[in-house]
């Protein structure tokens, strides 16, 4: 299931450890403002594993396992 709805959300939904993988898409553009997805997670500690990278012009995909205890 993917989920979407920014950072906030994301970061709920990494908190109650419901992610198993994470994919980001990178473009370079600045916004000035947003929330930083992995902040605010308080002393949790999420571990991701690289599946997969890849970079074209404008845009960088990343995956990324979330590695479970």
């Amino acid at each position: 299931m993917a989920i979407g709805g920014g950072a906030n959300v994301a970061q709920q939904f990494l908190k109650a450890g419901l992610i198993d993988e994470i994919h980001l898409h990178i473009v370079p553009i600045l916004i000035c403002e947003g929330i930083r997805l992995f902040e605010h997670l308080d002393d949790k500690q999420i571990k991701l594993e690289k599946v997969s990278m890849i970079d074209i012009p404008d845009v960088t995909h990343l995956q990324y396992r979330v590695v479970k205890p």
